[in-house]
């Protein structure tokens, strides 16, 4: 049963955030401290905030998960990186919660209590014409799995267990592609430029050639300028590996692809973080330390 059959209009509720408590002494969702929205009270009415001037420029993200601990995870991360998390746990409330306000990105797990599963709010959302990036986590990490998501409207799948680095990258490369103005047809960093139209690549005005494979990998690095951008990110989205074969494929491409970019130009833009992975960008990367993986 999909979403649309379970899900009915319901009145919307505004509450007037903007002259109450000043942000510092309210909740990370935005709500004024002391009120409480019950699922119940959720289930009768669509409940939308306005925030304080202070919080409008945030970017506001919604995760709808029901394992305690990967919520917080998740919402502690967010946090820290400068985010304005709202999260809930059920998918009556996910549902909600994503048709019934404004979002800039939601990461759902696909697999929720109530019904309502994380493809079923997916589902829901683009049938209203909501573009909102959306990520599914989850323990599902079939082949079909991840297909059958990203088919159902998702723009990316990650699987877990996962560091929250990887994540990260993934919320801000979605965001840069739906940020208002970002051309989309074109890709650059510092004379480094990809034509999406015609897969044409020059750097300054030496035009590069690349196999099929290196414009993969090249568009994937570009996509994800200035950020992390971990082994098994690469494996998945550019090899279609959804387990680590154990070769240094990854390392020989890499190698092809600097000697076609890099060389003979006075500025790297390939940058090996041993132990984590790569980061494209004109400037080095500094010294990263190590991070915990959630299991």
């Amino acid at each position: 049963m999909m979403a649309s059959e379970l899900y009915a209009p319901t009145p919307v509720l505004t509450i007037d955030a903007t002259k109450m408590a000043p942000p510092a002494v309210r909740r990370n969702d935005g709500v004024p401290a002391g009120v409480h929205l019950t699922g119940h009270f959720r289930a009768s009415f669509t409940v939308k905030i306005r925030h304080h001037p202070l919080m409008e420029n945030r970017v506001r993200c919604l995760v709808i998960e029901d394992e305690a601990e990967t919520s917080n995870y998740i919402c502690k991360g967010l946090r820290e990186a400068g985010y304005l998390v709202t999260a809930c746990a059920t998918g009556p409330d996910g549902l909600d919660y994503a048709i019934g306000e404004d979002w800039d990105i939601i990461i759902l797990d696909r697999m929720l209590p109530g019904r309502i599963d994380g493809l079923s709010i997916v589902d829901k959302l683009r049938a209203l014409g909501k573009l909102t990036p959306v990520i599914i986590v989850s323990a599902l990490t079939t082949i079909d799995a991840r297909v059958t998501g990203l088919r159902g409207g998702a723009d990316d799948y990650l699987p877990k267990p996962f560091a929250f680095s990887e994540l990260l990258a993934r919320v801000e490369a979605l965001l840069r592609r739906s940020a208002p103005g970002a051309d989309s047809t074109q890709l650059q960093v510092a004379d480094l430029k990809l034509d999406l139209r015609t897969m044409r690549v020059t750097r300054g005005n030496k035009v590069i050639t690349l196999q099929p494979r290196e414009y993969r990998l090249l568009e994937y690095l570009m996509r994800n300028e200035n950020q992390v951008v971990t082994r098994t990110m690469l494996l998945e989205s550019v090899w279609d590996y959804h387990f680590d074969p154990q070769t240094n494929v990854i390392d020989v491409q890499i190698s092809r692809l600097r000697a076609k970019v890099d060389k003979d130009f006075p500025v790297m833009l390939i940058h090996t973080l041993r132990g984590v992975g790569y980061r494209m960008g004109a400037t080095a990367p500094s010294d990263q330390g190590g991070e915990r993986s959630l299991g």
